[in-house]
């Protein structure tokens, strides 16, 4: 498997869970500004839509969209238990999360990332943000994980898109358990080693 990423992105998530999975895959870093990877291949023939991440499955084909990424790396090695047995009831669960994830928490900071977003805006984005994470806030005060006491590919998810507050500095103080959370999952040895791959961990 081939993982196309940008530092930092969402695609930090499907990078964390190959990690954890432990199979063989290969990462091929995009630059935003030229749509050119580190090995020369030109990404909107890779993936038209031109964002990350996208996976190059060992037939050929390309699968993109995290959270449908994230669950085909994790039943690559059912073992792993990132994921629930397809068809159970548990995976319906973290399909719930996931797409929780991906269109009211990830959507969200979109805005964020835009330079000429108005202040009030801002402070609109920030108020629907708090909302979602309050929601969070609530289920962490009695499960570790998003899906209960395992770590699964929707932590992977959540974890990357949590990071992003430092970045468009968006104080977390007031969900003290949001950032235990993430303090919990920045422990874990897949998710070190995959800080170091895309070069924000020294």
């Amino acid at each position: 498997m081939k993982l196309y990423y940008t530092p930092g992105t969402c695609a930090m998530a499907a990078h964390i869970a190959l990690h954890e999975t432990g199979l063989p895959f290969e990462a091929d870093k995009m630059d935003p500004a030229t749509r050119r990877t580190a090995q020369g291949e030109d990404y909107l023939k890779v993936n038209p839509k031109g964002s990350v991440p996208a996976l190059r499955l060992d037939n050929g084909e390309v699968l993109t969209e995290a959270a449908v990424i994230l669950q085909y790396i994790a039943d690559q090695k059912p073992a792993s238990g990132l994921a629930p047995t397809a068809g159970s009831p548990a995976r319906y669960r973290l399909a719930e999360w996931l797409n929780y994830i991906a269109t009211e928490i990830h959507k969200q900071f979109s805005p964020f990332f835009n330079p000429k977003l108005p202040p009030e805006w801002r402070e609109n984005q920030i108020s629907l943000l708090g909302k979602r994470f309050d929601i969070l806030a609530e289920h962490f005060k009695n499960h570790p994980y998003l899906m209960g006491d395992s770590f699964t590919v929707a932590d992977a998810y959540l974890f990357t898109i949590l990071n992003w507050c430092k970045v468009v500095k968006l104080d977390l103080g007031k969900w003290p358990v949001l950032t235990d959370y993430l303090a919990r999952i920045a422990g874990r040895p897949a998710v070190l080693a995959t800080l170091k791959a895309e070069g924000l961990l020294k």
